[in-house]
């Protein structure tokens, strides 16, 4: 075992170290570098305590709507990384990170969009899950289903059956088929008709 490994404190000061360089650099690269670092640092629990002293989770949910897919892409994986944890779980969720995840699902990368469906079921628990199986969810998962993408497709299923109802389900058809008079919207497209479904009696 690498003494980093060994020495909690030197993990600490790595890691603060990296999240300084992401805020001073003007360098592209340098920030993608750095994101994709702590991307891959989140995956051990070791460096729990010192992600979440060092707020390295508000920083991932502030690229989540960053311009540079790159940086996007880094940042989910981030997210996804952590949200197994329980105590991360709920602070993704209290620091307003499920409409950030969810709008990664329209990206056109297949790796962020894999790690946001991934990261929604993770992210479910009793207080978060009315959040996540929205309508507007349902039916992105419904389409993804549908894709010749079978990794996307084959997760989508998963979220489809063991995170929602039937009824709900039924419900994200009937509503979309009530809308059919609309030309057909596209997966970039999804949020846009939020509105249909915040007002449907079905939510």
């Amino acid at each position: 075992m690498s003494k980093r490994q060994k020495n909690p404190r030197e993990r600490f000061s790595f890691l603060r170290e990296l999240v300084t360089e992401f805020q001073d650099t003007s360098s592209v690269d340098a920030k993608e570098q750095v994101l994709a670092n702590l991307g891959n640092f989140a995956y051990d629990p070791d460096n729990y305590i010192h992600i979440k002293e060092l707020n390295i989770v508000d920083l991932f949910l502030d690229n989540l709507e960053d311009e540079n897919k790159n940086l996007v892409e880094f940042a989910i994986g981030g997210i996804c990384n952590l949200c197994l944890d329980k105590n991360f779980k709920q602070l993704i969720y209290k620091r307003g990170g499920v409409p950030k995840v969810i709008s990664c699902l329209s990206s056109e990368r297949e790796e962020t969009v894999l790690s946001a469906i991934t990261t929604l079921m993770f992210l479910i628990y009793p207080e978060s899950k009315a959040d996540i199986t929205t309508a507007s969810v349902i039916d992105c998962m419904l389409r993804f289903k549908e894709s010749s993408n079978r990794r996307i497709s084959n997760l989508a299923s998963v979220f489809l059956q063991d995170y929602c109802t039937s009824d709900q389900i039924q419900n994200t058809r009937i509503l979309s088929s009530t809308y059919s008079t609309l030309p057909r919207i596209n997966i970039d497209d999804i949020y846009s008709i939020s509105d249909i479904y915040q007002s449907s009696k079905f939510l």
